[in-house]
C-alpha cells in the first residue's frame, strides 16, 4: 500500500450480503461461478434499494415537467443524487444502500431531463445551464422556500451539473459538493473519442437480461449486482418494428462468453438459425422477424446520446475552476490520479478540496465500488459534521 493509499484509508463496515447470483458489490472484476453455475443477469427492482419513488411536479413557462425521484431515509442532510449521461438514478440503487447504513441522511436520487422516468416538454434540452435549474426546480418543489441541509453529489456529466449548480446558488441550503470520477481536462480531451465509443456499442438488445450481461461484460459496469438494477434505466422497450436488418444489431449486442459446452452449442445453433433466414424469401424473413421480435421484445437506449454532442463542452469547459471557486467544502473521488488536471493539482495541494482515488474501478465508481464510495462519503460528512454515524460506523480521516 503506497504512502497516498495508506492516508487514504478508511475504516470499514463488514460487506453486505450480495443478492444471489450478483457477485461481490467490492470486486469490480469478472465474476466466476463454479462449473455449471450460471450468473444471473435478471432485472432487479428499484424497491430492493430505495424506500419510495415520486413523481416532482415542476412548473414552467410551456407547462408542466414531471421528473422521477427515489428517496430513502427520514433523517439527517439530504444527499441529491446527480446520474452520468445515459444512465438514470437508478445508478445510485446500491450505493443508497451503502450510505444509509453508515450516516444518518436522507437519499433523493433524481432522473436528470431526457433521462429514466422524468418526462419534460423538451428532452433535447440538456443544456448545463437549463439542467442545473432543472436541479434547483425539484429541490424548491419538493421542499419549499425552507430546504433542509442538502450535499449534493455527482457522477460524470452528473457531476458537472452539481456544480454549474452550486456555482449558480440554486440551492440556497447547500452544504457540501461532490464530484465522482469528472475532471474537466481528461473530460475535453475524451469528447473527440467520445463519438467512436457510442458507435461502437449495440443500438439494441433482445431482453432487460441481455443489456445486464452487455454492460458486464463490455466492462461498462463492473459490478453485477448494481448492473441489475442500473440497466433498467438506461434502456427501454422499441417502440416499433422496423427491418430484419434489426435482428443482426441484436445479435451483435450479445458478447459470447462460451464458458461452458452449453453455451457454446448454444451460439452455434444461434448462426444457423441466422444462416437458414438467409434463404428465405424477404416476405417470410419480415414474418419471422416481427414474430421474433414481439416474443423477445427488444430493448433499445432510452438516450441517444450521439445527439446530445452539441452541449459536451458546456458540460465540461471550465468546469474545474468553477468546482474550486465553489465556497463549501468539497470532496473529489477519482478512479485513478492520473486523472486530474492542471488546476485541481494546484487546487489540491493547496487543500481547497478534499481527494480520494479509488484504484481498479472503471469510469462508474460508485456502482463497480458502493461500499468503498459510501464509506468516502459519510467519512466526509461526519469529518465536517454534517451527519452522525450509525451502526458502529468507523473512519479514519484522509489525510488529503
Amino acid at each position: 500500500m503506497s504512502a497516498l493509499e495508506k492516508s487514504m484509508h478508511l475504516g470499514r463496515l463488514p460487506p453486505r450480503p450480495p443478492l444471489p447470483g450478483s457477485g461481490s458489490s467490492q470486486s469490480g472484476a469478472k465474476m466466476r461461478m463454479g462449473p455449471g453455475r450460471k450468473r444471473d443477469f435478471s432485472p432487479v427492482p428499484w424497491s430492493q434499494y430505495f424506500e419510495s419513488m415520486e413523481d416532482v411536479e415542476v412548473e414552467n413557462e410551456t407547462g408542466k415537467d414531471t421528473f422521477r425521484v427515489y428517496k430513502s431515509g427520514s433523517e439527517g442532510p439530504v444527499l441529491l443524487l446527480l446520474h452520468g449521461g445515459g444512465h438514470s438514478a437508478l445508478s445510485w440503487a446500491v450505493f443508497t444502500a451503502a450510505i444509509i447504513s453508515r450516516v444518518q441522511c436522507r437519499i433523493v436520487a433524481l432522473d436528470l431531463r431526457g433521462h429514466g422516468e422524468t418526462k419534460v416538454k423538451n428532452s433535447e434540452d440538456l443544456s448545463a445551464e437549463t439542467m442545473a435549474k432543472d436541479v434547483g426546480n425539484v429541490v424548491e418543489a419538493m421542499y419549499g422556500d425552507l430546504p433542509p441541509p442538502i450535499m449534493l453529489i455527482g457522477h460524470s456529466m452528473g457531476g458537472a451539473i452539481a456544480v454549474h449548480t452550486a456555482s449558480s446558488n440554486l440551492v440556497p441550503s447547500l452544504l457540501g459538493l461532490c464530484m465522482i470520477d469528472v475532471v474537466e481536462g481528461t473530460a475535453m480531451d475524451a469528447l473527440n473519442s467520445m463519438q467512436n465509443f457510442l458507435r461502437g456499442r449495440p443500438k439494441t438488445f433482445k431482453s432487460l437480461e441481455n443489456a445486464v450481461e452487455w454492460s458486464v461484460k463490455s466492462g461498462q459496469i463492473r459490478n453485477l449486482e448494481s448492473a441489475r438494477v442500473s440497466m433498467v434505466g438506461q434502456v427501454k422497450q422499441c417502440e416499433g418494428i422496423t427491418s430484419p436488418e434489426g435482428s443482426k444489431s441484436i445479435v451483435e449486442g450479445i458478447i459470447e462468453e462460451e464458458e461452458e459446452d452449453e453455451e457454446g452449442s448454444e451460439s452455434v445453433n444461434k448462426r444457423k438459425k441466422e444462416d437458414d433466414m438467409e434463404g428465405l424469401p424477404s416476405e417470410t424473413q419480415n414474418l419471422l422477424f416481427f414474430l421474433q421480435t414481439k416474443k423477445d421484445h427488444p430493448y433499445t437506449w432510452r438516450i441517444e446520446l450521439a445527439k446530445t454532442e452539441k452541449y459536451w463542452d458546456g458540460w465540461f469547459r471550465g468546469l474545474s475552476n468553477l468546482f474550486l471557486s465553489c465556497p463549501i467544502p468539497k470532496l473529489l473521488l477519482l478512479a485513478g490520479v492520473d486523472r486530474l488536471d492542471k488546476d485541481l493539482t494546484i487546487g489540491q495541494m493547496q487543500g481547497k478540496f478534499q481527494m480520494q482515488v479509488l484504484p481498479q474501478c472503471g469510469h462508474a465508481v460508485h456502482e463497480d465500488a458502493p461500499d468503498k464510495v459510501a464509506e468516502a462519503v459519510a467519512t466526509f460528512l461526519i469529518r465536517h459534521r454534517f451527519a452522525e454515524p450509525i451502526g458502529g460506523f468507523q473512519c479514519v480521516f484522509p489525510g488529503c
